[in-house]
Formats: C-alpha cells, structure tokens, sequence
C-alpha cells in the first residue's frame, strides 16, 4: 500500500476515535464510529485476497447494521425524552437498543459470530488493529451510558465469557483463537463496566498489552495455526521459552499480569452481592484455560522434526523489530506487582 495512503487510512482512524472519545452527543458518536469503519476497510482489504475481501464485506455489513441501531436509538431517546447527551438516557427501550448496538460494534456474545470470521480472513497486522484499537470508541460509549440495564449488561459479560471459552476449544486457527480469547475478555469488562468503571479500563489495558504480545510474537514466527508453533524453537528458542509464561498471563494465572484484572473483579462482583455470577465466571476463565494451555503444549512440548532446513532459522538475523514485542511480553508477565498503583491512578 502506498505509504500516503497508510499514513491517511491511520490518521482516519485515530481521528474517528478521539471524535468518539470527546463527544457528549449521540449524531457526533456515531460520526466518530463511522470514520473508524470506514478507515479500516481498506486496511482489511489491501491484500486483494478472496478471504479478506470476504472478511471485509462481513464486517462492513455488521458494522453497519450496529450504526444503524445507534442512530435509530439515538434518536427514538431524542424523541422520547429530548435528549441527545451519551449521559442522558432516561428511557429503557433507547438504552437497551443501544447497548446491544455497541455489544455488536466490539462482538460481545451472543451477538459475536462475525468476529471469529473476519479475523481469520485478515493478516496478523490488522487482525492486531482489529482486536486493540477498534474497541476502544464502542467501549468508552459504554463507560459513559448510564447504568440503568443492569441485567444485561450482566447477561452479556457471563454469556460472552462462557462462549469465548467454549468457542475456542475445537479451535486450530490461531487468529480465531484470539478472537474467542478477546470475546472472553470483553466478557470480564462487561461484568464489571458499571460498578467500578476503573477497574473495566484496568482490564482492557491489560488486555490490550498482552494481546499485542502475543499478535507479534505469532507474527514473528510466521504462525497462523497450532501446527506451525511446533516449529517456533528454532527461529527463535528464546521466545518460545517466553510465550508459554505469555499465553498463561492471557488465560489468568499467578503470578502473571493477567491474574491481577480477574481476581479484582471477582472481588467487586462478591462486594456487590452478585457471588453466583462471579463463580460462573470464574468456571468460565477455566475453559479459556484450557485452548491457552493447549498452544503452550503445542509450541514448548512438542519436538518438531529435527531436519536441517528447520533447525538452522535461530542462525539468520532477524529483520523484524523485535523492540515492541519486548516491552510488551516484560509487561505481559511481570505487571502484577505494580497492579495496586495502577488502580490507584485509575481511580484518582
């Protein structure tokens, strides 16, 4: 892609998401969310290959369906109530459309199949994009509606975690392993988005964090399914020693970065007198569990066959920056202790 046209398709992007970030009114939202559709199409489809020209259709399509409901929402709460502030939805019909609206715009279940699909049909790259950035204007809608559907806010988290668990048991595809895995996540955030707003911004830039790692690390090894991590030890053994302790910091353990937003939010549903859905949750995790410790077996404990094409990679410089994969990966693993100071700014 022409550079000119990367750098301007970027600028979209970041612009379309401060529109949303800044905005107090409904018609000024949904222009924000626009632009960041509309920026990322072409990123999607720049390889001109049958699957990301089909993955771009399927997420034009439902990404244009979510906007449609925040218009027809935003507008039903105008003429129901005269307000066209994010902050002021009095009614409960606007605000149910709404939320189910930016549930589809960031694929909360049940209300998810098209995640799954579209990144699969993308590169790595703007898989990344797709997963971290693009939930950051539907979420921090979210943050900012007012509390006032409860129970399905609720609803979607514990269905969202238990299907991001589930759906990526059966799963050989690396990318839509991380798509059941963001589901997951989002879940979580969703649990816990209106009685500690802090804690759901905590989480999401957990999540961003370890995500990113684990994007570049299959980028740099060129994996796109479980199979070809068998192989990732001899381009780069170091790495692989440090992707298991990565991909359990994903699935929640101690002492792992990952560990530190679900044991606070289990904490915060148990204050809130919600202990049922923070034990449903807590069995959810342990199916995510599961599909993590899976790629961690796959990528340290299984030998690949010893030929010489595949054990002389480690010899060849790599071209690729590795330094963001650094920072990241150190953040993914060793963020736990410092979990008490971020909360502290976060609330502050």
């Amino acid at each position: 892609m022409n550079p000119y046209i990367l750098t301007t398709l970027l600028f979209s992007l970041g612009l379309g998401t401060t529109i949303t970030f800044a905005s107090s009114h409904w018609l000024l939202a949904w222009m924000g969310l626009e632009m960041n559709t509309l920026a990322i199409i072409p990123l999607m489809a720049q390889h001109h290959h049958p699957r990301a020209i089909e993955a771009t259709t399927k997420y034009f399509l439902t990404q244009a369906t979510a906007a449609a409901m925040i218009l027809f929402a935003s507008t039903t709460n105008a003429w129901l109530t005269g307000q066209w502030e994010i902050q002021q939805l009095a009614h409960p019909l606007p605000a149910t459309i709404l939320t189910t609206a930016l549930a589809l715009k960031i694929g909360l279940a049940p209300v998810h199949a098209w995640l799954p699909e579209v990144l699969q049909g993308l590169d790595l790259t703007t898989g990344l994009i797709l997963s971290t950035w693009q939930k950051l204007a539907p979420f921090a809608l979210i943050l900012q509606m007012q509390p006032n559907n409860t129970n399905l806010l609720i609803f979607l988290g514990l269905t969202s975690t238990l299907v991001g668990g589930w759906g990526g048991l059966n799963q050989t595809q690396l990318r839509k392993i991380l798509a059941y895995s963001s589901i997951a996540h989002l879940g979580w955030m969703m649990l816990v988005t209106q009685f500690m707003p802090s804690l759901a911004l905590l989480t999401l830039l957990t999540y961003f964090i370890m995500t990113f790692s684990t994007f570049l690390v299959f980028k740099l090894n060129n994996s796109t399914n479980i199979n070809t991590l068998a192989t990732s030890w001899a381009k780069t053994p170091i790495l692989t020693a440090l992707t298991p302790l990565m991909l359990l910091s994903l699935g929640g353990l101690p002492p792992m970065t990952g560990f530190a937003p679900k044991w606070l939010i289990l904490q915060e549903l148990t204050k809130q007198q919600l202990a049922t859905t923070a034990t449903i949750a807590a069995l959810t995790a342990l199916i995510s569990l599961y599909f993590y410790l899976r790629l961690s077996y796959a990528m340290t404990l299984t030998m690949s066959p010893n030929t010489l094409s595949g054990i002389t990679p480690w010899r060849l410089q790599q071209l690729q920056v590795t330094l963001p994969l650094s920072i990241t990966i150190m953040g993914t693993i060793a963020l736990l202790p410092l979990t008490p100071t971020a909360l502290a700014l976060l609330t502050s």
